[in-house]
């Protein structure tokens, strides 16, 4: 293992080595500070989470920008600091979540594809520091990521100062896996020249000039590790009404024979969804997602899968530990982007993505709701979800129908919470079926998701809600008093059922 300052093969760049404590100068009382990691893979740690020891006694506010959701409990930490004003765009931290449904940090959700411009075309305030992990410094000065490219490339593109974290926890064998892209600003902008999921068109690390290096430190802190839950008979039961539904769209010729590629959202029910195609008789598939999870890499294994284009690998310690061992029999089949691009609409829109996403809740009209439970508490964001699902050849949610033993159903009159609208959803799916909504009003869209998707014991109140709501006329018929009264009903009672 090559670790230190042997990872660091600029030798003009060594001068630059310095302990934690000096680094964490260069971040300052009010600084934004933007953050490498997606998903709680390749994060700088050493640094923000001596920040953040240094916050319990020098009271400091920072606005932090990441790629996605952090590990090693960063958020948290940073947040019993106190030293979180703003976060963007994603996070999953239950602490962080706590204040910000408290109203204490400022949090704004935002799709993932869009940061990047955001902050670029100065509708969000330029980054003052970019600290950004590397697994090595090429001899030219090339960062190079780890397991993640998140929004490293332009946040050190933006910064003032740049800090890098030799990350020693992470096999150099990584390098050469990224492709790293980054768009002009507007108005000169051109296309993005990806036609194929398979494409490389940037260069195998992050350009950086050397001027900007104000820091770089070492960390042996490893990443988070993750536990992927097991397939149950739900999740199973919704990867076999996904694999039937792909089957007859092959058969009758909307579909390739190996569909096309594919994004599959983050967690649990989309792994174990995904995991499904290992036993369908689908092969040569691609993806082209945000994040590559256990799945990926099962499929890889099993010859079904030919190649995988992600932002992100985030694997439970069972499957880092084979891949990473045997990583040089993958490297030719995977390629970790920025997330401007993993999840840019033109590429998604060119590329004919079959995208699927995991809902909270979805109303029989068929609008989604996948950040906020009943409506005002934050769960993590909107993440790529919606980069996807409005620019996708086909858009698919899936869930499990009811939660919390039955007290929830995740079929509702209306969504608590809209983050994709009805006009976007073409398929909804839960272990009681499928429900293809393609060319379908909002009255037959709602009887095609009752009988299809609610769960036995609340599809005769969806129905009996849906026959009073047409009574009362309207192209998408509600009965305003009572469309919420699920959700305040479960706020009170602690079950949506009715009595």
């Amino acid at each position: 293992m090559i670790n230190g300052l042997e990872r660091i093969r600029c030798a003009a760049l060594h001068e630059k080595v310095m302990s934690v404590e000096k680094a964490i100068a260069f971040i300052q009382d009010g600084a934004v500070v933007g953050l490498s990691g997606f998903g709680g893979a390749g994060e700088a740690k050493t640094v923000p989470l001596a920040l953040a020891d240094y916050a319990q006694n020098h009271p400091m506010k920072i606005t932090l920008a990441t790629g996605a959701s952090l590990g090693n409990r960063i958020d948290g930490r940073l947040n019993d600091a106190h030293a979180l004003a703003r976060r963007y765009p994603y996070q999953a931290d239950p602490t962080l979540r706590k204040a910000i449904n408290n109203g204490e940090v400022m949090y704004i959700d935002q799709h993932l594809s869009e940061l990047a411009d955001n902050i670029r075309h100065k509708n969000l305030p330029k980054i003052n520091v970019a600290v950004v992990a590397a697994t090595a410094i090429t001899e030219d000065g090339q960062i190079i990521p780890t397991g993640s490219c998140g929004n490293s490339a332009n946040f050190i593109e933006m910064a003032d100062h740049v800090i890098i974290e030799i990350d020693n926890t992470i096999s150099p064998v990584l390098e050469g896996a990224h492709d790293i892209y980054v768009p002009k600003a507007r108005p000169n902008r051109e296309p993005i020249p990806l036609t194929e999921a398979g494409d490389r068109i940037g260069t195998i690390g992050i350009h950086v000039d050397p001027s900007k290096i104000s820091a770089i430190v070492l960390n042996d802190i490893p990443d988070t590790s993750f536990k992927m839950d097991e397939a149950d008979n739900e999740t199973l039961a919704i990867a076999k009404h996904l694999i039937h539904f792909f089957e007859n769209e092959v058969a009758v010729g909307r579909l390739p024979e190996n569909l096309g590629p594919l994004q599959s959202g983050v967690g649990s029910i989309a792994n174990a969804v995904f995991a499904g195609f290992e036993h369908s008789n689908f092969h040569d598939l691609e993806m082209y997602s945000e994040v590559l999870q256990d799945c990926t890499f099962q499929l890889i294994d099993s010859g079904k899968m030919k190649f995988a284009s992600g932002c992100s690998m985030t694997l439970s310690d069972e499957c880092a530990k084979r891949v990473m061992n045997n990583f040089e029999r993958y490297k030719d089949k995977i390629v970790l982007r920025p997330q401007e691009l993993s999840n840019n609409p033109e590429i998604i829109r060119r590329l004919g993505i079959i995208a699927i996403n995991t809902a909270l809740e979805f109303d029989i009209y068929g609008n989604v709701n996948s950040t906020h439970v009943t409506g005002t508490k934050m769960m993590n964001g909107i993440g790529g979800s919606g980069d996807f699902t409005r620019h996708a050849h086909l858009a698919i949610f899936v869930t499990k129908s009811i939660a919390k033993g039955g007290a929830i159903s995740s079929v509702v009159p209306m969504v608590s919470h809209c983050d994709h609208a009805e006009h976007d959803i073409d398929v909804l799916v839960t272990e009681q079926g499928l429900a293809d909504l393609r060319g379908l009003a909002p009255r037959e869209r709602a009887l095609k998701i009752i009988e299809n998707c609610a769960h036995p014991s609340y599809k005769a109140d969806l129905l009996n809600y849906f026959e009073r709501a047409c009574a009362l006329g309207g192209q998408t018929p509600h009965v305003l008093r009572e469309a919420l009264s699920w959700h305040a009903q479960f706020e009170e009672t602690g079950s949506m059922k009715s009595a």
